[in-house]
């Protein structure tokens, strides 16, 4: 996977934990079980400086696509796009390697190959 791609991936994983600690029932279950939430800034900060180091155009995809779908990248296997399910041309999944960002004709997914 290039390094577009692990950006992206940290990035969306870094939107889930933010996302979960703003949710009161989820940050209320997580204190139960002895989980303190109080690092949300921390993880905000993280995000940014993050998000600097991709490029703006491919960046400004992820957050709009973000809006949509709680995963925006998502793996391939096989034949199939793992945030949709449906299958990809023989074309695209040709493409898919470690230098380049290809992008699911059905759903507008990122996409990466296991």
């Amino acid at each position: 996977m290039n390094t577009k791609l692990q950006a992206l991936v940290a990035l969306q994983d870094l939107d889930l934990m933010i996302r979960e600690a703003k949710d009161p029932e989820q940050a209320t279950r997580e204190e139960e079980l002895g989980f303190p939430l109080s690092g949300v800034d921390k993880l905000e900060r993280t995000r940014d400086r993050l998000a600097k180091q991709i490029d703006e155009q491919l960046l400004q995809r992820y957050e709009r696509m973000s809006r949509r779908f709680t995963r925006v990248v998502v793996p391939v296997e096989g034949r199939v796009c793992l945030g949709c399910f449906m299958g990809l041309p023989t074309a695209t999944r040709r493409n898919i390697d470690p230098g380049t960002v290809e992008h699911c004709e059905n759903c507008g997914r990122i996409l990466y190959r296991l």
